[in-house]
């Protein structure tokens, strides 16, 4: 251990006030001060000596510390200026940390990586959870696995299955790029300031191919956003605000074999892919 342990309360207050840093709600920055939630997340990701990890969001460089004791090669991306001097003092020695100032959602970051095949780990703010997430699988960047501690409820979303209240657009489109699964809760109180919420850490291993076979992935998760956009609706007529006239839906769900008078929430993976790519043959 280079540096004393950050994940400890006295320790990250000492850091907050020898900086003079005040958390921002609106980056909705709440640090960690638990190391046993550290070791669990660096476990989970079952870290290798020299192995890449893509870190989103490094703070005073809490999870960082641990993922960097495990031997990792760490590219860490920090949007809050202010926290750039702080992670130079917190992280000196380190010789396996890299820090880099810019905004997660603009950085190229297959160039700033610079690896063949790489981990994501992560502490993620709520407020932008998901466009990340998709974001980072949505490139198809060369990652293997993503570890991230995110808000327990849209964890639960994420690895939802048909026919719950949790299972959503955000469910099927998480199972098609991954294997989700939850490693395990985070309490409030591992955290100051302690967030309103529960938090859960949650390992999603990358497909080598999507879950589900499709012509068209735009046309597929056009699909899948109109199914449920009003969960109320039945497909006949939640897949009409595609814009797509009633016939050919009609017989889009003939040709998939699925009830029209059947609800999004519902429905799999394959089962949209099916409908997905009857609409594409009739188009």
């Amino acid at each position: 251990m280079i540096q004393p342990t950050i994940a400890k309360r006295d320790v990250t207050k000492h850091i907050l006030k020898s900086f003079n840093i005040q958390m921002s709600k609106k980056l909705g920055q709440n640090f960690l001060i638990d190391e046993n939630i550290v070791d669990g997340i660096v476990r989970a990701a079952n870290i290798s000596p020299g192995e890449t990890v893509l870190e989103i969001g490094p703070g005073i460089g809490t999870l960082t510390q641990g993922l960097a004791e495990a031997g990792a090669k760490v590219v860490a991306v920090e949007l809050d200026s202010r926290l750039i001097e702080v992670l130079a003092k917190t992280l000196a020695g380190y010789d396996n940390v890299r820090i880099v100032h810019g905004d997660i959602l603009k950085v190229n970051i297959a160039e700033e990586v610079a690896a063949p095949r790489f981990k994501v780990v992560a502490n993620l703010p709520y407020y932008i959870t998901t466009p990340i997430i998709m974001g980072l699988l949505e490139q198809r960047l060369p990652v293997d696995t993503l570890v991230t501690m995110i808000q327990k409820e849209v964890a639960e979303r994420m690895v939802a299955s048909p026919g719950g209240k949790e299972y959503g657009a955000l469910s099927v489109a998480v199972q098609y790029f991954t294997e989700p699964q939850i490693m395990f809760a985070v309490p409030p109180h591992s955290f100051i300031p302690a967030p309103a919420v529960d938090s859960a850490v949650i390992r999603c291993v990358v497909r080598d191919q999507p879950a589900v076979a499709v012509g068209d992935e735009r046309l597929f998760f056009r699909v899948v956003k109109a199914a449920f956009s009003q969960r109320r609706k039945t497909l006949n007529n939640a897949l009409k605000t595609m814009g797509i006239a009633s016939e050919r839906i009609q017989q889009a769900l003939a040709e998939a074999q699925i009830d029209g008078g059947r609800r999004g929430e519902t429905l799999s993976l394959g089962e949209f892919a099916a409908i997905a790519n009857a609409l594409l043959k009739k188009s």
